[in-house]
Parts: C-alpha cells; sequence; structure tokens
C-alpha cells in the first residue's frame, strides 16, 4: 500500500509538472505582444505580420477570462481603451479561470503603452467576439477600433489594421448591413492613399467592391476599380481576390476572354488551404467557360474536396455538351436554390443560347439534310411558331460561323456542306498561339515574382562574404515562406 501511494505521488508530481512545462494561452498572448513591442520599437514590420499569424493559430483557444486577464496585463486598468474592451468581454467565472502558474503573477500596472498594443486588443477582442457569434458587440468593438485607427499613422499599425479593415466589414456583412459603412469604407480608402498604406489600399479596394457585388452594383465597382490607384498585389490573398472579384466584373459586362484569364489565375494562385474560395473561383470559370463554348474536362469537377460543391455545374456542363434545351431547363430547375446563391443565376439564363447552337452544330454533323420543322423538333423549341424560330436560329449560326450549312427556304431545308480538313483552316493556329501566349505569360509573372538582394552590385566578391549572401538569402526564403502560410 505504501508503495502503491508513492507510486501515486510520483505520477501526480510529474503530470503537475508536465502541465507547468506546457505554456497556457495567456502566456503565448505575452509573448506575441512581447513581440509586437519589439517590432514596433525596432520597425520591423515582418514580426508584426509574425505576431499576427501567431494570434489566429490561438484563436480557437481564446476565452472571456483568458482575454480580460491579457487586457489587464497589457493596458491601464483606468484608461479608456481597458474600459471600453472590457464592456464587450462577460463577466468572469471563476469556473473558466484557467489554472496555472503564470496566471497569478499578472501586474496591474501597464507594461506596454504603445499604440500597436491597443489596436491589437482591439483585434483580439474583436476576433473572440466573432468566434462566439456575438455580432452586435463586434460591431460595436469594430467601430470603435476604426475610430481610433483614424488618429494612427505608423507603419507597423498597416499590418494591424488591414485586419481590423476586414473584420470590420465581415461584421456588417454577418449582419446584413453592408450598405451602412460604404461611406466610412470610402473615407478610409481615401486616407490610405494619402498616408501610402498600401496594404490598407488593397484591402479596402477590395472590400469595397464586395460591398458593391453584394448589391449587384457592378457599374459603380467597375468605376471605382478603374479609378483607385494601381493595385500592386503585396499581400498574395488581396491579390487573389482582386482577381476574383475583376473576374465577376468583367463576366457581367461580357467580357468572357478577360474574366476566364481573372478567375482561373485566383484560383492557381490561392492557397490549397482557401477551399472556400477556390471553389467559387472554379464554379464562375466553368460558367465562363461554357459562355465562350468551351468544355472544361471532367478533372475540374473531380478536384479533391471539390466534387460535392461542383456537382450542379458539372450536370449543367454536361446538358451543354450535349446540346439537350430539356435537359438544360431541368437541370436549372433542379438546382435554382444553389445557383441563386452562387448569384450564377443570370448567367446560367445566357447559356440556353449557347446549348441551342450546339445542338445544332451536333444537328449539322449528323444529318447532310434536314427539315426545318425536324430541327425545332429535335432542339425542343416551346415558342409558338418553332418552325420560323428554327429558321432564324439557323440563319444566325451560319452567320456567325458557328455551323457550314445553307438554307432551301422554297423546301424548307437546312442543307450541311461537306465536313473538311480542320488543319487546313486556321483553328489549329488560334489553338497553338494560345497556349504559347499562355505559356509566356506565365513565364513573364515568374519572373516579375522574383526577388533579389537590395545588394545587387555586379563587383568581385570572397568566398567568405558569398557564403554570408547565400546563408541571408536562405533566411529571407525561409521567413517569406512562413509568411506565405498565412490564413486566407
Amino acid at each position: 500500500m505504501t508503495a502503491d501511494v508513492e507510486m501515486k505521488e510520483v505520477q501526480t508530481s510529474s503530470n503537475s509538472v508536465a502541465s507547468a512545462a506546457v505554456p497556457s494561452t495567456l502566456q503565448h498572448l505575452k509573448e506575441i505582444a512581447a513581440l509586437i513591442e519589439t517590432g514596433a520599437q525596432a520597425k520591423e514590420v515582418r514580426r508584426v505580420v509574425r505576431a499576427v499569424r501567431l494570434t489566429m493559430m490561438l484563436r480557437r483557444k481564446l476565452k472571456a477570462p483568458v482575454v480580460s486577464a491579457f487586457l489587464g496585463h497589457v493596458l491601464t486598468p483606468g484608461s479608456e481603451a481597458f474600459a471600453k474592451l472590457s464592456s464587450f468581454l462577460p463577466k468572469e467565472n471563476e469556473s473558466d479561470m484557467e489554472v496555472d502558474t503564470t496566471a497569478s503573477s499578472i501586474q496591474t500596472s501597464a507594461k506596454h503603452s504603445i499604440p500597436e498594443i491597443e489596436i491589437y486588443c482591439y483585434l483580439l477582442v474583436l476576433l473572440f467576439l466573432i468566434d462566439q457569434k456575438r455580432y452586435d458587440e463586434a460591431k460595436a468593438c469594430s467601430s470603435a477600433s476604426i475610430a481610433q485607427l483614424r488618429n494612427m499613422n505608423r507603419r507597423t499599425v498597416d499590418v494591424l489594421a488591414s485586419r481590423l479593415y476586414l473584420y470590420y466589414s465581415f461584421t456588417y456583412e454577418l449582419t446584413n448591413s453592408l450598405a451602412e459603412i460604404r461611406g466610412t469604407l470610402l473615407a478610409l480608402h481615401r486616407m490610405t492613399t494619402l498616408r501610402r498604406d498600401e496594404l490598407g489600399q488593397e484591402t479596402l479596394l477590395n472590400l469595397l467592391l464586395r460591398n458593391y457585388l453584394h448589391y449587384n452594383l457592378y457599374d459603380q465597382a467597375e468605376k471605382l476599380r478603374s479609378k483607385a490607384p494601381r493595385f500592386e498585389a503585396h499581400s498574395n490573398q488581396q491579390f487573389c481576390r482582386y482577381l476574383f472579384y475583376l473576374g465577376k466584373i468583367r463576366t457581367i459586362q461580357l467580357e468572357y476572354t478577360d474574366a476566364k484569364e481573372s478567375l482561373l489565375q485566383a484560383a492557381r494562385k490561392a492557397p490549397v488551404s482557401a477551399r472556400g474560395f477556390r471553389i467559387q473561383c472554379s464554379k464562375w470559370a466553368i460558367i465562363v467557360r461554357l459562355l465562350l463554348g468551351e468544355i472544361p474536362d471532367r478533372t475540374v469537377f473531380m478536384q479533391k474536396g471539390m466534387k460535392k460543391a461542383l456537382s450542379p455545374y458539372f450536370e449543367l456542363t454536361n446538358a451543354v455538351r450535349i446540346g439537350d434545351l430539356e435537359l438544360f431547363r431541368t437541370v436549372a430547375e433542379k438546382f435554382s436554390g444553389t445557383f441563386s446563391s452562387d448569384k450564377t443565376h443570370n448567367l446560367i439564363v445566357r447559356l440556353r443560347h449557347n446549348v441551342i447552337r450546339t445542338g445544332l452544330r451536333n444537328l449539322s454533323i449528323s444529318y447532310s439534310r434536314i427539315s426545318l420543322a425536324d430541327v425545332a423538333r429535335k432542339l425542343r423549341l416551346d415558342s409558338a411558331n418553332p418552325v420560323a424560330d428554327a429558321e432564324s436560329i439557323v440563319a444566325k449560326a451560319i452567320r456567325d460561323g458557328a455551323i457550314d450549312a445553307t438554307i432551301d427556304h422554297a423546301d424548307g431545308w437546312m442543307v450541311s456542306k461537306e465536313t473538311g480538313d480542320v488543319y487546313s483552316t486556321i483553328e489549329p493556329q488560334i489553338a497553338f498561339n494560345s497556349r504559347i501566349a499562355f505559356c509566356l505569360n506565365m513565364h513573364n509573372e515568374a519572373v516579375r515574382a522574383l526577388r533579389f538582394p537590395l545588394n545587387s552590385n555586379k563587383e568581385m566578391e570572397s568566398e567568405e562574404k558569398r557564403r554570408e549572401r547565400q546563408q541571408q538569402e536562405q533566411e529571407l526564403a525561409k521567413h517569406i515562406a512562413e509568411e506565405d502560410d498565412d490564413d486566407f
């Protein structure tokens, strides 16, 4: 019995030592605050970026007692910021408090008084309120943070400010009140432009485009995009969003070729973890390719984690490929709710003409001569005078070059010409030229994405200096890779 008791005491003491060795969430937040303070004093934005990334990793572990204890550690208890942020948090419950050795040693005196820490506290509380689905308090907190940001013009605050802009718009979107902040977003975009806050400009431009597109204001979105400063793509995430919004605008404006390029580029540049964003890009890209007369490959619909979400568009593509107008109507009615939620219903209405043209092309290949009445019956045209409609459709297809045929108006026939050798036309040349242009554009983008050291002189350097320079380049590449893995 004595041995068993001693063994249990040893196990209990070892477990307590192991639990004490694991840092708590509060301790992690203290380390992040120290990292932000160091970055602000040294004016190193990379440290602030690293702090934001670490905060996103701790986001699911945030609890009200921990956030409240952290505010008491970094802010003065009697300050305005502490009182305002504490009002958004629920009252502490002793049963929910973390039990650790570091929590008992919290000092009430303010250890950090720099603006970056205060803005970081607003971001931390805002994340907690959003995760707790307390959207009304989140709206008030985000509005208070925006009021504080108007009086700060520091480069080390720009990274935190861009995050607050994002969640500021997100909280209003969750409460269906995006129209209320459009004027504020425009004023903030003007302010960041004057302060040369490039990351803030990119973020706010995307938020404004999202605001306009949410209410289907495509003309206003295009006017803003054309008048705004040139997008420099300092953030890969913001650049992907910009390409997606640009592709949607181009699609509505019937510029399908440019829209296809923007949407495919956005899907290619997006992180693998951003599955929802890539699904939205794929949906719009599929519709645009169908409007261009292209049929996407089956592999597009079989991507990992996207098969179920793209299944309605797979059936739609099958209907367009076959050229069956009745099947197209059935699919459109079956998934009308999905298409409406994706805001692609109006684009699918445009596809009706493509379905008819595809069916007509199949008929011209299958029959050397067919009556216009049979054409109307096989295309399943449901109009008052289907023969006259079939004649006008065939005439337009011949004029556009979709089919190679003639119309015998006297007897009411569509006479197809003999199919020639496709390699005697310029179609292979056009396809080959488009592929070459795609490869050249990808090469040019890769060259523009290269990063070179600041000291790029061509003078002879010693072996020791060369090794030192290579080591610095490897460390820089490692930091860049870590930043690119940030949440999307």
